[in-house]
């Protein structure tokens, strides 16, 4: 007996104000310390780089980084929960690679948590390289705060 697959075509597209509720309930769900609305928001003011990947009308993740000189930053990548462990968030950090290289970009960064080991070794799986780290970057649960391992990509 073999398995049928559904292919699924997905697409991005820019993450506006009317994304947002859905973007927000995902946020919600994946994280104990989500961005609020107000973080989606104030970062579409700024004109960073906001995608959603989306298939049929359902979010199946997203992104948001900034454009400096000679470099963007990853501020957010999500996969909706019931969409992870599919290859979403590589095609996401392909999508973001090759945007940053058309912006002229030589480097990418981002920071995860210590203790999410699975992000780190996704990233590092896409050519990432650990660079350092900071210090109680991160909330964490009761008060406490969570370092951040830093990484880079060389474009």
């Amino acid at each position: 007996m073999s398995a049928v697959f559904k292919a699924v075509e997905a697409q991005f597209q820019p993450m506006t104000e009317a994304w947002l509720d859905e973007v927000v309930a995902i946020e919600r769900q994946a994280y104990d310390h989500p961005w609020t609305r107000g973080n989606f928001v104030d970062s579409l003011r700024s004109g960073y780089q906001a995608q959603v990947l989306e298939a049929d009308g359902l979010v199946l993740g997203y992104f948001v980084a900034m454009k400096g000189v000679d470099e963007v930053h990853l501020l957010n990548i999500t996969v909706t929960p019931a969409h992870q462990r599919q290859g979403w968030a590589r095609v996401m950090l392909d999508a973001l690679a090759l945007w940053s290289r058309g912006q002229g970009a030589q480097w990418l960064w981002l920071e995860v948590r210590a203790s999410n080991t699975r992000a780190q070794r996704i990233y590092e799986e896409h050519g990432y390289r650990r660079v350092g780290e900071r210090k109680s970057y991160y909330p964490a649960a009761h008060g406490r705060r969570e370092d951040a391992v830093v990484m880079s990509l060389k474009l």
